[in-house]
């Protein structure tokens, strides 16, 4: 049996019983009204000890939601817990599953263990319910539900697909660029188009459930290139402003999108935080040049926090979804992913190019440290979406 692995609760606000005199209590109640006016919708900050950032969900508890038939224990932060090893994991077998690309089958090209496949995501204070499929695809039907990003959100997506109407639109920026070939998107300058997310947004209309998540594109150094205009124009007027500045216009023009094509009647939205990478093993006590391979073990501090997940931009995030009243379900994985150092493909994937003689007598040196295996990791997210789905 392998011991359980905790993490912090996050921390939250306590009411405790007060003798207020008539004149508190008026200003008390004044202020629950001003707040309730200004933020409609449920915040939950989301932090660790390491963590000085926070960041806002934006989903209003209501059982009035699209496809909602129940809710989750109130005061149960899901995303707040501890793994835990399950025998009965995984869900289902990576040869069982046909849609799993080669960059995620970690069995067929090699891996020697499995534990990584065992571990069952335990909130604190309450449970996961179990993922039906049998409802996900009585819900599914006649319905469409579209994942939109980068090749993570198309992990998320393998891993829901259950041969049901389930699409995924290549989006790594959500915005118009320079990688928007669903093949050849390996450029080096990166270049997004300010204005422009009705490009690809207009082949999401319809959808009723969409599954957002872009970050990991945006990871070039702390400038980024915006351009104005069109990349038709022979003359491309490109200009370098902060990553973050540049993320937050991202957001904006997503939420923005999302005010204006998707009724909050019919329709469901969500947005996934960002996934770590694994790619110094120093951090969390390894040796210098060294990354996620080899790694079989997770991570047991329940404070780490990895450099590449940036608490500037969970804060750009929290401030977009805050100031806005757009209904928007906040999937926050960044936290509970960050343990699994011992999930990702590593080198046991496909590889689209020919190993050199150096790289295969170093497998650090090519060691992927920001997919996932599946079966694995990615089947949680989905857990998790399940859950905000049908139990907000």
């Amino acid at each position: 049996m392998k011991p359980p692995l905790s993490s912090s609760p996050f921390s939250s606000s306590i009411l405790r019983k007060l003798r207020l005199s008539t004149f508190l209590i008026l200003i008390l109640l004044s202020f629950i009204v001003l707040v309730t006016i200004l933020y409609s919708e449920e915040f939950s900050c989301i932090f660790s000890q390491r963590q000085s950032a926070s960041i806002s969900r934006s989903i209003k508890k209501n059982k009035k939601l699209p496809f909602v038939i129940g809710e989750t224990k109130e005061g149960c932060d899901l995303f707040s817990g501890r793994w835990v090893w399950d025998e009965k994991r995984p869900l289902y077998e990576e040869s069982e599953c046909p849609y799993i690309q080669p960059q995620l089958t970690c069995q067929e090209h090699g891996r020697p263990d499995k534990d990584y496949q065992h571990w069952r995501w335990q909130p604190h204070g309450c449970s996961l319910p179990s993922f039906n499929a049998t409802l996900m695809l009585e819900t599914l039907r006649g319905k469409r539900m579209l994942f939109v990003g980068d090749s993570l959100n198309r992990g998320q997506y393998v891993s829901m697909d259950y041969n049901a109407t389930i699409e995924f639109y290549w989006a790594p920026f959500l915005l118009e660029s320079n990688s928007d070939d669903a093949v050849k998107h390996r450029i080096e300058k990166r270049v997004v188009r300010k204005g422009s997310i009705n490009v690809h947004g207009k082949h999401w209309k319809g959808a009723d459930i969409v599954v957002f998540n872009t970050y990991l594109w945006w990871m070039r150094g702390p400038n980024f290139n915006i351009m104005q205009g069109s990349f038709d124009d022979e003359v491309r007027d490109i200009v370098e402003v902060s990553t973050e500045d540049a993320y937050r216009m991202a957001m904006k023009s997503m939420l923005r999108w999302i005010k204006k094509n998707m009724d909050p009647k019919k329709t469901r939205v969500f947005f996934t935080s960002m996934s770590p990478t694994h790619q110094k093993s120093i951090e969390w006590g390894g040796e210098l040049n060294q990354n996620c391979y080899n790694e079989t073990k997770m991570i047991e501090d329940p404070n780490y926090w990895g450099s590449d997940s940036k608490k500037n931009i969970m804060q750009v995030i929290g401030e977009a979804f805050s100031k806005s009243k757009v209904p928007i379900s906040f999937l926050n994985i960044t936290q509970l992913s960050s343990y699994r150092k011992d999930a990702h493909t590593t080198i046991y994937k496909k590889q689209w190019n020919k190993l050199t003689p150096q790289q295969l007598a170093n497998p650090f040196s090519y060691a992927d440290c920001v997919h996932w295996c599946l079966p694995g990791l990615q089947d949680t997210w989905n857990e998790l979406l399940f859950t905000k789905l049908f139990y907000p």
